[in-house]
């Protein structure tokens, strides 16, 4: 590799130890990557993909045989009633956005059980922004948020005391800009039996972006109603270039699919140009992906251990998500790690990021992404506020070979501005 780049001896050195660290975790990752790509390949099989599934539909879309096919694969692989696969789902917010709007009607109530959602759906829901804007706060839509506990963890006297007249109770899998864990399939198993016993009646909605394929199970297979994504996170396998699902109850699908699109048409209409290949391809190659996602994540998070810094989650700890933060304690540190990873990135790795004022956010956002679809977080990338404690998200690696060398360049750009010693 130093053939290539100019990494620090003894950082290789570290960077072997480290991996030899994460050999147990590497192989339980290739054992529900298998499972996972059996699940998925079965799906393939089942629901007669063919040649015929990748053409391209245009105008209405009426009979777009892969559009129907791919949402029948979606509902086998993710063990739901029904799915809406669509790519033009402009992000995993916008699906959010979609069901949300679908599902929730004048005087409703919603509850986010895992505290406050993530930035971009604060607009979306009315806790910020213009009143007129078309929020669900304009609409009559009620909320009520539950905050995590001091350990990072849902409070379930809480949810039990507070959900018994909301129609959804939502839950965010990943963390955001947080540093608590993901949270698992088994916590979320907990969640769900415990908000239906209290509410039979209501929705459970899941955010599952970052989550797929991490575990062998879904929250869809353990009590959630719907479970919600983004094709350019870990479902669309590093192919899919844009688009998003909405997957769960038959009924909920539908009204999912009637405020997409109108009432009465739904999902029957929707022109697919050709777009249908990736979508599938993406799913079938999205176990191996999440696998190098995951494997990237636990060797950063182990290297980076091993040089004094903070990481949730931790090597040995179960992954609810492919997300590692890095608590690096200074500007410098946060700034010099995400220009190392670019350094590293196949696609604009000439280009230096600078932290910067983004819309939407109170501090500035530093973010690292020579990514070849933009804004593809299954690919390797990193951002980070400029805020304390000055940690860093790092999420995806779609080859785990070539991450590895990006982690190594990161901690090189640390040690050549004297940042750190080894």
């Amino acid at each position: 590799m130093r053939e290539f780049f100019k990494i620090d001896e003894k950082l290789e050195k570290l960077a072997e130890q480290a991996e030899l660290n994460c050999k147990t975790c590497f192989a339980e990752i290739d054992n529900t990557a298998r499972y996972n790509a059996a699940k998925v390949l079965k799906a393939f099989a089942d629901n007669k993909v063919s040649e015929a599934c990748f053409g391209a539909s245009t105008g209405y879309g009426y009979g777009d045989l892969g559009r129907d096919v791919l949402d029948s694969v979606w509902s086998q692989v993710f063990g739901t009633e029904d799915a809406l696969v669509r790519h033009n789902f402009v992000s995993g917010t916008h699906a959010l956005s979609v069901a949300l709007f679908g599902l929730l009607r004048p005087d409703d109530e919603i509850v986010f059980v895992t505290g406050t959602p993530y930035d971009t759906l604060h607009e979306v829901i009315g806790l910020k922004g213009n009143a007129g804007d078309g929020s669900l706060k304009d609409f009559g839509v009620k909320y009520h948020i539950i905050e995590l506990d001091n350990n990072g963890k849902v409070d379930l006297e809480s949810v039990e005391k507070n959900i018994s007249h909301a129609k959804i109770a939502y839950i965010q899998r990943s963390r955001g800009y947080s540093l608590r864990t993901a949270f698992t399939i088994s916590e979320i198993a907990e969640m769900c039996k415990i908000i239906k016993k209290a509410n039979p009646e209501i929705m459970i909605m899941i955010d599952n972006c970052y989550g797929e394929f991490v575990e062998k199970l879904e929250p869809t297979q353990v009590g959630a109603d719907l479970i919600i994504g983004s094709m350019i996170k870990n479902a669309g396998g590093g192919i899919a270039r844009t688009g998003g699902y909405i997957a769960g109850k038959a009924e909920l699908v539908k009204l999912c699919a009637y405020r997409l699109t109108c009432v009465g048409l739904g999902k029957e209409v929707g022109c697919t140009l050709g777009m249908n290949r990736e979508l599938f391809q993406g799913l079938y190659l999205a176990p191996d992906m999440t696998a190098n996602a995951l494997k990237t994540a636990n060797f950063a998070s182990e290297l980076f251990s091993m040089l004094g810094f903070r990481c949730t989650p931790a090597r040995q700890e179960t992954k609810g998500d492919i997300v590692t933060a890095i608590e690096l304690q200074t500007p410098e540190n946060v700034i010099a790690f995400c220009q190392g990873i670019q350094k590293g990135s196949p696609v604009d790795a000439h280009v230096t990021p600078e932290p910067w004022d983004m819309p939407g956010y109170d501090n500035q956002v530093i973010m690292a992404a020579g990514a070849f679809t933009n804004g593809a977080s299954i690919e390797l990338s990193a951002d980070a506020p400029l805020r304390e404690p000055y940690a860093v998200w790092m999420q995806g690696g779609l080859s785990w070979n070539s991450s590895r060398i990006s982690i190594l360049l990161a901690v090189q750009e640390m040690l050549s501005r004297n940042l750190i010693k080894l």
